[in-house]
């Protein structure tokens, strides 16, 4: 909606005649009348009396959606915290992951089956052999 209409409207909302808006804004009833018919604009000093008067922001004097656009803004935050979240699940994931397989490495190394610490057998038996023949 543009400015004048909004002005004629919360003017009629109020109660108040062109007059009694101009006399409170300390204009003419003719640059109210000016205003409402989108001929002239309020400068930004006269639209912070209006806001005043009307008891409406400024931004809603001149039809600033600025809801719309912080819903916006909200949502589009929400979204990116949602992907980050996922992508920190699946980072958290692949971690613990690993964390397991390694865990479970090093109980099968320490066991002594696999690994630099298992028993081997032919190796041991080897050295017996190569000690019994020294002695």
């Amino acid at each position: 909606m543009a400015l004048g209409q909004n002005i004629l409207e919360l003017r009629k909302k109020s109660g108040l005649s062109q007059e009694q808006l101009g006399d409170k804004v300390n204009v003419t009833r003719q640059t109210i009348s000016n205003w409402e018919l989108e001929e002239t604009s309020p400068n930004p000093e006269q639209l912070k009396q209006l806001s005043k008067v009307l008891k409406v922001s400024v931004d809603e004097l001149l039809d600033n959606d600025l809801q719309d656009l912080v819903l916006a803004k909200v949502k589009m935050t929400e979204k990116q915290t949602k992907t980050i979240k996922k992508i920190l699940k699946g980072i958290l994931v692949g971690f613990l992951a690993l964390l397991i397989i390694d865990i479970i490495a090093l109980i099968v190394c320490f066991t002594g089956k696999f690994g630099p610490f298992a028993e081997n057998k032919t190796a041991n038996s080897y050295q017996q052999v190569i000690v019994e023949k020294r002695i």
